[in-house]
């Protein structure tokens, strides 16, 4: 009883004492509630409320008073995320104590769990995103939204998300909210009635990316759909007017929990802005807005001769490849997303466009902002068209294969490959475990050992000259079984495992879900770096295959683990931490082409240092000062507010 009343008076005590948590929100009146039903979900496991808490606790509140917009309705500062996860995680907590209670068989008890939750979700109510609240409450109004509907609910969430308690049994609490009515408004009249969307599903979708482990901390409040960059500026200018947070969507390809959610607010999906404006073919470049695949684009340009020669996963758009600063396998020959894009527009926090260059192939006029934004992930601006750099389609091409007993052997080909000259387009390996995955899912007979793949591009001369001399290196270090292919069919066949590796993958452990994250090391250190985690994810329960762009010291690890099992998600983060921590000291990176997100922020210190880190916040502090763009990503809030 008396932990159940004291967890209910922190929580309420927060609420009204602590108001300043950012980023901000519009909050409406609680009295329109009848118009919508949307709710949030909040997940998180105990351990990670309760440092959550401890850190919410430790930290100096400032307190600023609302400022009403009209009589029903104001904006609030909500100024403190380490405060926010203490609320949501409260919750949690509460839910579970209130399970305890009611198993318990007391009535009395029972009727103070079902309260407990009740104080926490008005806890959530008062302090977490947009949510309704009169200005002037009555002790009526106070009441009824101490009567919002809570709802518990056991099961059927993602532990990926969530990590519950640990035995499969997840608990949730979905609380009734509203957004400001004038905000959505406005929102409309920016975007079309029929492309503001309040509907909880397409929320969801937007909230929780299928491809990362990364916690759910919240789903978007509403989705927008602009189709041009006057629409997306009339958003961006609404959400700073409101204090909305605003967080870009496309593809939806990347790993580390970019297009989470965690304050909530705007979700704005570019995947509507897809045009192909201008192509110079005698420039060979090309102008594009976001939405755009590179797939798309690629099929496109095709009967003109040219390509965009980067190749992520399948789905990615071209403002999502940018925002990312991706790169692909062909990397190692055409560079990564900085060095192909020539110039961007972007839409700043405050609703200004900017251009970052003229389309010149290269340019020394002032500071290079298009490489400022590329990698920025949406925390600096939204990024409303590119101008890329194209590639002739090559004349030839062969694809080779060969197999080696250890990974020392193989990185040692592919260092010597890239000292001898030759341009080779693609260095790819495969460990043995990938090679057994591809073989189950594909029904083939590849020897199940360390793989590396070699693409050569140039006349079929050159083509085949230089597929004949990596064939020597590879002899000379211990290589076996090379095979080569120049026919489009024979490329098309040894190819198309590489690129359906992912997807092999997810055969060694039926009904798993698959965590996926990346490290690059100076290339003389490929081979240690990978031996070493090699040896951590042999030893593991879990299976674990490793993809690596061999020649520019890249390498990805595909970990499997069962969604509903605590204890393998946290292997899962052992195993990605000790990946992560072998690479920094090799003098490697914690992201070779993922991105930071929300997963790799932990490890900018130890890889950058305080002074980097304090740079990269004043920037932001700068472009963004309210920091509603894509909040909670890339550099921790400490070093920007």
């Amino acid at each position: 009883m008396a932990n159940a009343r004291y967890l209910s008076a922190i929580i309420l005590s927060w609420s009204r004492k602590n108001t300043k948590c950012r980023p901000g929100a519009a909050i409406s009146s609680v009295a329109s509630s009848s118009s919508s039903s949307s709710s949030r979900r909040y997940f998180g496991s105990e351990e990670e409320v309760l440092s959550s808490s401890h850190a919410a606790r430790s930290t100096q509140q400032q307190v600023q008073q609302p400022r009403p917009t009209s009589s029903s309705s104001a904006f609030f500062y909500l100024d403190n995320p380490s405060y926010r996860r203490m609320v949501s995680g409260l919750q949690f907590l509460a839910q579970k104590k209130k399970k305890r209670l009611l198993d318990s068989g007391d009535e009395e008890e029972g009727d103070v769990a079902n309260k407990l939750v009740v104080a926490a979700g008005v806890g959530a109510t008062l302090g977490l995103g947009l949510l309704g609240l009169e200005l002037q409450q009555t002790p009526s109004s106070s009441e009824s939204l101490q009567e919002t509907s809570v709802e518990r609910i056991l099961g059927g969430a993602n532990p990926a998300q969530s990590l519950g308690d640990g035995n499969g049994s997840v608990e949730t609490i979905v609380v009734e909210n509203l957004l400001a009515q004038a905000f959505v408004e406005e929102l409309k009249a920016a975007c079309d009635e029929e492309r503001v969307v309040l509907d909880l599903d397409d929320r969801e979708s937007h909230g929780k990316p299928w491809n990362t482990y990364h916690i759910m901390q919240s789903v978007p409040d509403v989705v927008v759909y602009p189709l041009s960059q006057e629409e997306v500026v009339a958003v961006v200018k609404a959400c700073a007017r409101y204090k909305v947070p605003v967080t870009p969507y496309a593809g939806a390809t990347s790993l580390e929990g970019h297009t989470l959610t965690p304050f909530r607010g705007v979700s704005i999906d570019m995947n509507q802005m897809k045009g192909i404006k201008e192509l110079h073919l005698e420039d060979m470049d090309v102008v594009v807005e976001p939405g755009v695949g590179w797939i798309e684009l690629n099929k496109y340009l095709k009967p003109h001769g040219l390509f965009f020669p980067l190749d992520p996963g399948p789905g990615a758009t071209i403002g999502g490849m940018c925002a990312t600063r991706c790169s692909g396998s062909l990397a190692v020959r055409y560079g990564t997303m900085r060095d192909n894009v020539i110039s961007l527009k972007a839409v700043l926090a405050n609703g200004d466009v900017i251009k970052t260059a003229a389309r010149a192939r290269k340019s020394a006029a002032g500071y290079d902002l298009t490489r400022l934004l590329i990698g920025s992930e949406g925390t600096l601006g939204i990024i409303t068209e590119v101008t890329l750099r194209l590639q002739k389609l090559p004349e030839a091409s062969t694809v080779a294969m060969c197999n080696f007993k250890n990974i020392r052997d193989a990185a040692d080909v592919a260092i010597a490959t890239m000292h001898s000259g030759i341009q080779v387009s693609r260095v790819e390996l495969l460990d043995e475990v990938m090679m057994k995955a591809i073989n189950l899912a594909n029904d083939k007979t590849f020897p199940e050992e360390i793989t590396l793949m070699f693409e050569f591009i140039g006349t079929e001369a050159s083509a085949l000259e230089q597929t004949l001399r990596v064939q020597k290196i590879v002899e000379e270090h211990n290589g076996s079984d090379f095979v080569f292919a120049d026919t489009p069919n024979e490329k098309e066949e040894l190819w198309k495992i590489r690129k359906e590796a992912f997807w092999s993958a997810l055969i060694l452990k039926p009904g798993a879900e698959a965590a996926v994250t990346d490290v690059c090391v100076p290339l003389s250190k490929l081979a240690e770096c990978i031996s070493l985690s090699k040896t951590h994810l042999d030893a593991s329960p879990l299976p674990a295959m490793i993809i690596s762009h061999a020649g520019d010291g890249n390498f990805h690890v595909v970990i499997l683990f069962d969604p509903l099992n605590a204890e393998e998600l946290r292997e899962v983060r052992n195993l990605s931490d000790g990946m992560v921590n072998t690479a920094l000291l090799m003098e490697g990176t914690c992201t070779g082409e993922h991105g930071i997100g929300v997963g790799k922020m932990k490890y900018l210190e130890k890889e950058l240092g305080r002074e980097a880190l304090m740079t990269m916040g004043s920037i932001k502090r700068a472009l963004d000062p309210t920091n509603l763009m894509n909040p909670g990503k890339v550099v921790p809030e400490k070093y920007c507010y």
